[in-house]
């Protein structure tokens, strides 16, 4: 699972990429919902703050969890609680450039990236040309009728 700080992954695609397509939370949500998808690893996002009034639409991103951390509270706390409740830390992936976070990362032996690295990772893995998946003729094989039309076809008998 990975555990991303939000506001610190915007910063850094923010900052990294001028015309980047994840310029706001849901657009970000989404572009990392189609990253995790493609490995295969759920996660959770974590933003500071309250977030917008309505946040139905981050209902719709599925994975990554999108979580606010709420009225005078902080992502990087919410951060640590989820680290300090987790029941297998290093299965857990704490996504942060935040040294507060990156220190409790490695208190309870949780993998960390910074979020430069994981945009990184982000980006190479979306822009992988994905396998064209193999139609189903190639495993059922030729039905009868087309048979027997190739075999007319090459004057082949029957």
């Amino acid at each position: 699972m990975f555990i991303i700080d939000g506001h610190n992954l915007l910063h850094t695609v923010l900052k990294a990429e001028e015309a980047s397509e994840a310029t706001s939370y849901l657009k970000l949500c989404r572009v990392v919902g189609r990253y995790l998808q493609q490995i295969g690893r759920p996660g959770v996002m974590v933003f500071d703050g309250v977030g917008p009034p309505d946040k139905s639409s981050f209902d719709e991103v599925g994975n990554p969890e999108v979580l606010f951390a709420g009225r005078g509270a902080d992502a990087d706390t919410a951060i640590e609680d989820k680290i300090r409740a987790s029941t297998a830390p290093k299965r857990v992936t704490v996504v942060s450039s935040d040294r507060r976070l990156r220190k409790a990362a490695r208190t309870r032996k949780c993998p960390s990236l910074k979020s430069e690295v994981f945009w990184e990772d982000v980006q190479k893995q979306l822009s992988r040309k994905r396998p064209t998946p193999e139609p189903a003729a190639k495993r059922h094989g030729l039905s009868e009728s087309e048979t027997d039309q190739w075999l007319d076809a090459f004057g082949l008998e029957q």
